[in-house]
């Protein structure tokens, strides 16, 4: 049963499509009080992403979370930034510059690569449901009360 747990945390899961070659993606984020639309990016890993910046109402900025990139935009203006995307998983994405009274809760998502964590889970609970009921089975079949 542990060996099979380790199978299911750790190996390569065969139902998910292979790596695509790294690419150039180009995202236009409107940053307005207190919102960036999109809120979320997906992107691979490898891939070169160019961020567009747009302020609508007061100045904005952005600051991506494990990246140390961070880029301003001025009313009305454009700013922008270029990061290869070379750390998979999940990383918040937020307003650097005080913007107003809701300004901590103006974050985003960035995503790179595929978020296996919820396949794994599944699996794990899946495998965890089956020792039960197996240990459940033998203690029955071993006469023992439950």
């Amino acid at each position: 049963m542990a060996a099979a747990a380790l199978a299911v945390a750790f190996a390569r899961l065969p139902f998910l499509p292979p790596r695509a070659p790294a690419a150039s993606r180009t995202f236009r984020i409107e940053a307005s009080q207190y919102a960036y639309s999109p809120g979320e990016l997906h992107v691979n890993p490898g891939d070169r992403v160019t961020i567009e910046l747009v302020s609508t109402d007061t100045v904005h900025g952005l600051y991506v979370d494990g990246y140390g990139v961070s880029l301003e935009a001025d009313p009305g203006q454009t700013a922008s930034m270029t990061f290869v995307a070379n750390h998979p998983g999940s990383y918040r994405f937020r307003c650097n510059v005080t913007c107003g009274a809701l300004h901590p809760f103006m974050i985003g998502k960035l995503t790179v690569g595929t978020n296996t964590l919820l396949f794994r889970g599944a699996g794990l609970s899946l495998l965890g449901a089956l020792g039960v009921l197996l240990a459940l089975r033998w203690t029955a079949g071993a006469g023992m009360p439950l």
